[in-house]
C-alpha cells in the first residue's frame, strides 16, 4: 500500500499511526498538496490527503473511510469497536477531535494565504470559538478519565490517535492556548511521548497565525 500525503496533516498522521500500530505495511509518499498537487489530483479528484492506494490499485480517499477499511482488515485488533455504546464513544471522541483539526486548518488558511485586508474577522473569531469549543469539550473527557490509561477501555483507540494529531496540528498551526485545557494538554504530552506518534511526526512549517 502507498499512503500519499505529509506528516504534518493531522488527517493523515492519524492514517500513518494507525497502520503501524495495526502493523499494516505502508509505503509513505509524502506529496504536499500544494507543489505536487497536480499528482495529488490525478489519484483524487478532491486534489487533497490521505490518499491511500492499494496494491491492486484500488485508491481509497478521506481518512474516515481509510480507517475505515483497515478496522476492516484489522478485525479483532481494530482500533474503533465494532458496535455498541463503545463505538458510539470512540466515534464521537475522534470526531470531536478531527472537528477541532478542521476550524484550526480554516483559521491557518485565513492567516496565512489571505491578505488581512480581505479578512473577515468574525468568521475567524467563530471559528477560533469552535476550536476552542471543542477543546474544552475533549478537555472535560480526559478530566473524567484521570484513573485510567486510555479514553475508551482498556487499549489505545482511534479515539487517542485522532486527539493527539489533530490537537497538535492545532497548536502549531493556529496557536490553540493549550493552557486552558489542562488535562487535555497532559494527555496529549503522554500520547506524544509514545514511540509511534514521535515516530509519526513532521513539525507544521507555515507561519502560526497571530
Amino acid at each position: 500500500m502507498r499512503l500519499v500525503g505529509q506528516f504534518d496533516s493531522p488527517y493523515v498522521r492519524r492514517v500513518a499511526i494507525s497502520m503501524r500500530v495495526l502493523d499494516i505495511p505502508f509505503e509513505h509518499v509524502p506529496w504536499s498538496i500544494g507543489i505536487d498537487q497536480q499528482r495529488v489530483a490525478a489519484l483524487n479528484p478532491l486534489g487533497q490527503v490521505p490518499t491511500l492506494v492499494l496494491d491492486d490499485g484500488e485508491v481509497i480517499v478521506d481518512s474516515t473511510t481509510i480507517l475505515d477499511y483497515l478496522d476492516q482488515l484489522a478485525g479483532v485488533r481494530a482500533l474503533i469497536p465494532a458496535s455498541g455504546a463503545a463505538r458510539r464513544r470512540v466515534l464521537h471522541l475522534a470526531t470531536i477531535a478531527m472537528g477541532l483539526a478542521d476550524k484550526a486548518r480554516l483559521i491557518a488558511s485565513e492567516r496565512i494565504f489571505r491578505p488581512a485586508t480581505a479578512r473577515h474577522e468574525p468568521y475567524v473569531q467563530r471559528l477560533r470559538a469552535q476550536m476552542l469549543g471543542a477543546g474544552v469539550f475533549l478537555d472535560r473527557a480526559c478530566s473524567a478519565r484521570t484513573d485510567h490509561e486510555w479514553l475508551c477501555g482498556e487499549a489505545l483507540s482511534q479515539a487517542e490517535i485522532s486527539l493527539a494529531s489533530a490537537f497538535t496540528y492545532a497548536k502549531e498551526a493556529a496557536g490553540f492556548p493549550v493552557d486552558d485545557v489542562p488535562s487535555l494538554r497532559e494527555r496529549h504530552a503522554r500520547l506524544e511521548a509514545l514511540p509511534v506518534f514521535r515516530e509519526i511526526y513532521a513539525p507544521f512549517d507555515a507561519p502560526v497565525p497571530t
